[in-house]
């Protein structure tokens, strides 16, 4: 519940986890747990949390839903960062990832996020020339 609206939260201000966790002095990773239920922010946190969205703490913790249309309109505009963001996120709260046999470390993961993100503005940039040059790549 409190990781659905502080994901809500954070997208309605267009903040990536990486913004948030340093506006709240907490890793990305740990931001990335707490949408995902995985852990629950300490009492300070939850209060700077409060602060910086302007809401109440019932409102965090509560079992109210999610106002449907506000979350159709979070559903409308996914940010391809934010996908990569959350991948991030997903990425290093795993417990003894592996490629091909071998233990990544946390700076491994990092150095595999970041391959993906310099792939994604390559093909960005692609697409973009195609559509500048009417159709040619």
């Amino acid at each position: 519940m409190l990781g659905e609206k502080l994901k809500m939260l954070r997208k309605s201000r267009c903040m990536t986890q990486q913004e948030l966790g340093k506006a709240l002095g907490i890793s990305t990773s740990t931001v990335g747990m707490y949408e995902q239920g995985r852990r629950s922010p300490d009492h300070a946190t939850l209060l700077k949390i409060c602060q910086l969205f302007e809401v109440s703490s019932d409102s965090l913790l509560l079992d109210s839903p999610v106002p449907s249309e506000q979350q159709a309109a979070l559903q409308s505009n996914i940010d391809l960062n934010d996908v990569i963001e959350d991948f991030r996120a997903h990425l290093l709260s795993q417990q003894g990832l592996m490629f091909n046999g071998m233990p990544l470390s946390e700076s491994d993961i990092a150095q595999v996020v970041d391959a993906i993100e310099v792939g994604t503005m390559v093909a960005v940039e692609k697409l973009r020339r195609r559509t500048n040059n009417g159709g040619e790549a």
